[in-house]
């Protein structure tokens, strides 16, 4: 039986079940096979060569299907379509201190809600952690894509899409063209939305434009090593920065391949503690596309 600790605080049935889902989780065996149990990532986790996702039965209008797949995936067609289950996000305010009064914080539930809340000891202001917008752009120039090298950490060396966070006071798409500019030093146009990408261990949502460049122009701005157009064919991905950006590149090559470009939207699930850069610890989930 799990006890439930309340530190002064009296937990809801939701957050007894919550806490049963996440102890339960913890108390499984720290093996591949655990994480399989928990549906966290897809098992077997997939070479490059194949398919990077799992159907989720409410993708629409998704041409991945599994008659598209390697013949080997197709035929665990009926254990890999089945829905992802995930445990429950279980986030920590990291607020330490008020920015109003600058008195300490503490952790509790607030009356009417259900999560943890860093909570002025003070004047009892509440503090709201959202998740952070990153934004950025698919540069198509003569059928290449445009990628940058990265000069900075994370993943200093390793290949990427231009993006970065979204300013106060500018659009997404503003803000994609903007990081455009400052990573590859290109004046793009923006065409289209081309996916949206969430990633809940992290905080992140990414929004990803297709776009063109203006003039036959870039080169590398202060964050990059060096910046190239990419074959389809001849794209790195096993030198690729992030998991956002294989999964982009992907979803595109597959959209060209199949000869129309849509709008994606998925769930990253990457495994806790894996680099930003390891492409091979991560699920996507709940993929749809229109």
């Amino acid at each position: 039986m799990i006890r439930y600790l309340q530190f002064g605080v009296s937990l809801s049935p939701l957050q007894k079940w919550k806490t049963h889902l996440l102890v339960s989780s913890l108390l499984l065996p720290s093996t591949s096979s655990a994480a399989s149990h928990l549906g966290l990532f897809s098992p077997p986790l997939l070479p490059l060569n194949r398919r990077y996702y799992r159907h989720h039965p409410l993708q629409m209008s998704s041409s991945f299907s599994p008659s598209n797949h390697d013949s080997d995936i197709a035929s665990s067609s009926s254990s890999s379509s089945s829905t992802i289950l995930t445990p429950p996000m279980v986030h920590k305010p990291k607020t330490k201190f008020c920015q109003s009064c600058g008195g300490q914080t503490k952790l509790v539930v607030p009356e009417g809600e259900e999560k943890l809340r860093a909570v002025c000891t003070l004047c009892n202001k509440i503090y709201y952690e959202n998740p952070k917008m990153v934004v950025g752009c698919l540069v198509e120039h003569n059928n290449k894509v445009l990628l940058c090298r990265r000069k900075i950490e994370p993943s200093y060396g390793l290949w990427t899409l231009p993006a970065g966070y979204m300013e106060l006071g500018e659009s997404a798409a503003e803000g994609a063209a903007r990081e455009t500019l400052e990573e590859a030093c290109a004046e793009v146009e923006v065409v289209s939305p081309f996916a949206q990408l969430d990633i809940p261990l992290i905080g992140q949502s990414y929004i990803i434009f297709h776009a063109r460049l203006k003039k036959p122009h870039f080169s590398p701005g202060p964050e990059s090593l060096e910046c190239a157009l990419f074959d389809l064919n001849d794209i790195p991905y096993d030198s690729l920065a992030f998991s956002s950006v294989y999964v982009t590149l992907k979803m595109y090559a597959d959209d060209i391949n199949n000869g129309k470009i849509k709008f994606h939207y998925c769930t990253i699930n990457r495994r806790p503690g894996a680099s930003p850069s390891d492409t091979q610890s991560f699920a996507v989930c709940n993929h749809l596309c229109m």
